[in-house]
């Protein structure tokens, strides 16, 4: 039975490049030899790496003066980590509050700093993207998430600040077009859009770097990083092969312009679903909605039963809310096709 892939992450990936991968598990480059047993610093790993890292700067028309790393840890170590690379002693950084993600990266920051949140939309569960809010002078950066995966809201237009600008991508770098140069530091963990679990894609500007008068722990700098091309200790190869054979197959197919047509096509379709079907209402405010994750809940709770039965027929999997928030959550990542919304859809109708 074809199942529908609507989890918040690790996500769904292309099939092609799921095939490629289970390949290079068993004989990568026809090496007779897996890819997760080679040296990383051989030369068909190494290979994967830089073109890995030259496709992201690519497909994100990134100019020169960027460096672009593949680090472990997840997005909740670059919490940490865009703190202590970047936050000076006695400095003071500005963090937007717009969900739990946010929350807890600004968590991290008070540790090395003071910490002013310019905008949140915590006391209303975080159903808007707060705006019109200022960032006082002399901060050392402002920190912003692009789009919240538990509540369903997305940023449509980054602020403009005299400041740094940093931004948590993990959950919908390479599905819309931005100016990417507006951003000094851009951090995503790989499993929401890219790759599987276990990589961090970080891109930084150079000049930032190494201003903040502080002694940072090698494995904590992204400048002894830099140095070592993602290979100060091993990379987590099979997460770096799959994000590079993903940012490939994005390529081929249009690259960034041609997938967030289908993002927004397949946004639309979904919401005026959920907005002309009486039996359901969404979660985060209109202009603020996300294209990868589209909250919403049962108008009738006690239809929930039906409901779920429906979705499991249907073969549609992962659509469950996340737990602080419940209902449910279509995460409509790159590699989804049209078809499973379709089938969603079909699914919410048959609900009476």
């Amino acid at each position: 039975m074809k199942k529908h892939n609507f989890s918040a992450g690790p996500c769904i990936l292309p099939q092609e490049v799921l095939k490629k991968a289970a390949n290079a598990v068993s004989n990568f480059n026809d090496l007779d030899l897996s890819l997760i047993e080679i040296s990383h610093r051989s030369k068909d790993f190494v290979e994967v790496m830089e073109k890995a890292k030259n496709l992201v700067k690519e497909l994100l028309n990134l100019p020169e003066g960027y460096s672009v790393l593949f680090l472990q840890g997840g997005a909740s170590m670059q919490f940490l980590m865009t703190s202590y690379n970047l936050l000076k002693e006695n400095g003071k950084a500005a963090y937007l509050d717009t969900g739990t993600w946010s929350a807890k990266a600004l968590k991290e920051a008070k540790l090395f700093g003071e910490v002013e949140i310019v905008g949140s939309s915590k006391e209303k569960g975080y159903t808007f993207i707060p705006k019109n809010y200022a960032v006082s002078l002399g901060t050392d950066y402002l920190h912003v998430t692009s789009n919240n995966t538990i509540y369903g809201t997305q940023i449509k237009e980054f602020p403009k600040t005299d400041t740094l600008l940093v931004c948590d991508m993990s959950s919908d770098i390479f599905s819309r077009q931005l100016d990417f140069s507006q951003f000094d530091l851009i951090y995503a963990g790989a499993q929401k859009n890219m790759g599987p679990a276990g990589a961090t894609l970080v891109i930084v500007k150079d000049e930032i770097l190494g201003k903040t008068g502080r002694n940072i722990p090698s494995m904590l700098d992204y400048q002894v990083h830099i140095s070592k091309g993602s290979m100060f200790n091993t990379p987590p190869v099979f997460a770096v092969y799959v994000s590079m054979l993903t940012l490939e197959w994005l390529q081929k197919n249009g690259g960034i312009t041609e997938i967030e047509k289908k993002n927004e096509a397949k946004a639309a379709l979904l919401y005026a679903e959920i907005d002309n079907n009486p039996e359901f209402i969404g979660y985060a405010e209109k202009e603020d909605r996300s294209l990868m994750n589209v909250t919403f809940n049962l108008v009738d709770k006690n239809k929930s039963e039906e409901f779920d039965s429906l979705l499991n027929i249907a073969g549609i999997n992962g659509l469950k809310g996340h737990r602080s928030v419940g209902g449910y959550r279509a995460s409509m990542y790159n590699a989804l096709p049209i078809e499973s919304i379709q089938v969603l859809i079909d699914v919410m109708r048959k609900l009476k």
